[in-house]
């Protein structure tokens, strides 16, 4: 029983109806709660009535029998002393039988109605018969008046008063018992239905409360499964990325060392053949002049390309690994790669380039940083002023610091600032195509040596590549003495497009 219970109750649980029938029920044991509160409230008014309708009959069949023994003093004593007695119970019966009128009016009760009216008619009866005696007494009569007395008229009308009152007494005795037994019953319904509807509540509150448990129990479990799998998609992503990252590296530093191969072999092997295929045509020119002077124009021209060759070769080699860079240091560089581009393009560049610790990764960084930068202007901005400033921050708060980058860095002992500013075309930076890897590349590559970069921009208004990377330590000394072609400089991509 108590398993199919059990079954009953989870079935209305998961049912779509258990929320509608337990509102039915609810409302249900309302109304009906409702209902037997105004009925009892109604019962409890009759019941009220009934009562004051009995006291009432006692009432007139006690004033009767005070009026009669008036009546009997006055006619046996002749004192004046007993008539005010027997008027006052006189008047009093005449106003309780008004008063059960109303009452029976206000019960609706047709019986008692009928049974009242005859014992008001008998009242009456026996008060006229009182009221004759009286006045029979009071004129000098009083023989008629005990004669009359001792016939026996008042004796059988007052039989039938009392008669008539017990009848209406025991109706009314009747009713108030089934009145009472309809209130008992109608508290006790409402006793069962408070009870019901209790273990009800118990019940609706109890499994509420259970499966408010289970969601709570489901929620936690639901996130704990939400962190583990962000735990794990997190390790998944700083595994992937740092993957990446040491593949980037790797491409960057094959790069490198590739640019540094090929810049090697341009000096070694190129190098060499235009010097001797120079030094052939200095030895030729004494020979030539003597027996083809007419060839002299033809040797001027070759020996300007074999110098055109030369200067290409040397910019060549420049372009893939700058000599400056390992020979002179990052600021020398820097201020001849600045001029040969703005002698190249006809801009003007003002350059603060001060001495800073960088290691040679970073240096390298930095210069490909300008370089990129500097080929985009020529590329996309078409700028007339360039502004480029090389400079070291001394903590976090300096005033040079851009703050962006003050506040991606956070508290760090000492930078290096590198910002790039042009007053060209400028683009919308949110607006940079994905396929467009020249920014990427520059940010991951600044990234890659701790420092963070930003590019602000808006159409119209020009374009600011701010860069902040931190300084070396003593540590570094030992990296910088390694030769320019075996450092490694970790990077992402950086030679291209910045748009």
């Amino acid at each position: 029983m108590l398993e199919r219970l059990h079954r009953l109750v989870l079935r209305l649980r998961h049912s779509a109806i258990a929320f509608p029938l337990a509102l039915v029920v609810a409302a249900l044991m309302l109304t009906i709660s409702e209902i037997g509160y105004h009925q009892a409230i109604s019962q409890l008014t009759t019941l009220v009535t009934r009562g004051q309708t009995r006291l009432e009959l006692s009432h007139l069949v006690r004033r009767l029998s005070d009026a009669e023994s008036g009546q009997r003093g006055y006619l046996l004593t002749g004192q004046p002393d007993y008539l005010p007695p027997y008027r006052d119970a006189s008047v009093s019966a005449l106003a309780s039988l008004a008063k059960l009128r109303g009452f029976y009016d206000k019960m609706s009760d047709a019986s008692g109605g009928a049974q009242l009216v005859l014992l008001d008619s008998d009242v009456r009866t026996r008060l006229s018969e009182m009221d004759e005696v009286m006045a029979l007494c009071e004129s000098g009569r009083s023989d008629t008046a005990r004669a009359l007395v001792t016939s026996g008229i008042g004796r059988d009308v007052m039989a039938r008063i009392r008669a008539q009152t017990e009848a209406l007494l025991d109706a009314q005795n009747t009713l108030v018992n089934r009145g009472l037994a309809y209130v008992f019953d109608t508290l006790l319904l409402n006793r069962v239905g408070v009870t019901t509807m209790t273990a009800v509540s118990l019940l609706v509150l109890g499994m509420y409360l259970r499966q408010r448990r289970q969601s709570d129990n489901e929620r936690r479990d639901q996130q704990r499964l939400v962190r583990e799998e962000r735990d794990r998609l997190e390790v998944q992503v700083a595994y992937r990325t740092a993957e990446l990252t040491q593949l980037a590296r790797h491409l960057e530093t094959a790069r490198e060392d590739e640019r540094a191969r090929l810049a090697r072999d341009l000096h070694d092997e190129l190098g060499a053949l235009l010097t001797a295929a120079k030094l052939d045509l200095a030895r030729m020119r004494p020979k030539l002049l003597q027996a083809a002077p007419e060839l002299l124009p033809r040797m001027v021209h070759l020996a300007e390309a074999l110098n055109s060759g030369i200067a290409l070769k040397r910019r060549i080699i420049e372009d893939l690994r700058p000599s400056s860079l390992s020979t002179l240091g990052l600021g020398p560089a820097l201020e001849i790669l600045v001029k040969e581009f703005a002698e190249r393009l006809g801009v003007q560049i003002d350059a603060q380039i001060d001495a800073v610790a960088l290691t040679p990764s970073s240096e390298l960084t930095v210069f490909r940083l300008v370089q990129e930068s500097l080929n985009n202007i020529a590329k996309h901005a078409r700028a007339k002023h360039i502004t480029l400033v090389v400079r070291p921050i001394a903590g976090v708060g300096a005033a040079v610091a851009d703050a962006a980058v003050v506040d991606a860095l956070g508290a760090a002992p000492e930078h290096v600032e590198v910002r790039i500013q042009d007053d060209g075309a400028g683009f919308d930076t949110g607006k940079v195509g994905v396929a467009r890897h020249g920014l990427v590349g520059m940010r991951y590559r600044v990234q890659a040596e701790g420092g963070v970069l930003t590019v602000s921009s808006q159409p119209g208004q020009g374009t600011a590549v701010h860069a902040s990377l931190p300084a070396a330590v003593a540590s570094a000394e030992t990296e910088s003495a390694q030769p320019p072609c075996a450092q490694t400089p970790s990077a992402h991509v950086a030679s291209a497009n910045a748009n």
